[in-house]
């Protein structure tokens, strides 16, 4: 595990967004495409306008890269609270990215089973044959640990085979669509960014208590053979140290 902690949030996307810069280059020296899947939340966010701005734009070819989701909220890509949604408007839509080569979880679908189904297809065609799934996951991890829409006590934890799953969470009365731990955990390579004391006891309880995937389901992802990354803020941190 490799932690990257710094002293704001911003500091922390700052740094996060030259590192990015730094592996897309040096991945697409020795590949052709680089396949990057986005997260939701309020630091993306901050760091999808930082990516967009000219001084780090200007340094990513994004011709090649490859765009996918970790999760969505099953509402219409014109609901605010759709993460494709987010994206575009603060990054998406103001860089050269082949459309083709972004790939939303339709929620246009009658069901969020349906859903789910397309996009694990969309993800084989990608990587079945690969010696790894994305080059790139970026994940947040919410003040109850889950991460993606693996949320606690949720069965599809547990999913051992399936790329993708659909849910019905009682607690925001809604349905999710969301990557399983098996395509997450064959990444080249995982960041968590986490920021904000809300989330110390869940982090603390992540890097340090005993494993339990149901309560703390961050704990589920570890790439099998990718490294793992987690950038943190000093108010995230905490006794969690």
């Amino acid at each position: 595990m490799n932690v990257h902690q710094y002293s704001s949030a911003n500091a922390l996307v700052d740094a996060f967004a030259e590192w990015l810069v730094t592996d897309i280059a040096q991945t697409l020296l020795r590949q052709k495409r680089y396949a990057l899947c986005l997260s939701g939340g309020s630091t993306p966010k901050a760091l999808h306008q930082l990516l967009a701005t000219p001084a780090f734009a200007s340094r990513i070819d994004w011709s090649k890269l490859h765009i996918f989701w970790g999760d969505e909220r099953f509402v219409p890509f014109s609901d605010e609270r759709n993460n494709a949604r987010m994206a575009y408007d603060t990054l998406l839509n103001f860089v050269p990215i082949p459309p083709h080569y972004i790939h939303c979880m339709d929620t246009s679908t009658a069901t969020a089973e349906q859903s789910a189904l397309a996009y694990a297809s969309i993800l084989h065609q990608y990587f079945n044959d690969t010696p790894f799934t994305f080059d790139l996951v970026l994940l947040g991890m919410g003040d109850d640990a889950h991460t993606l829409s693996l949320f606690p006590g949720q069965p599809v934890i547990d999913e051992a085979q399936n790329w993708t799953a659909s849910l019905w969470l009682q607690s925001q009365q809604m349905h999710r669509v969301t990557l399983t731990a098996p395509v997450v955990n064959r990444a080249a390579a995982v960041a968590f960014l986490v920021t904000g004391s809300s989330k110390r006891p869940a982090l603390h309880k992540v890097w340090h208590g005993t494993k339990d995937v149901m309560r703390y389901p961050a704990q589920i992802i570890a790439p099998h053979s990718g490294n793992l990354h987690w950038w943190v803020d000093d108010a995230a941190v905490g006794e969690a140290q």
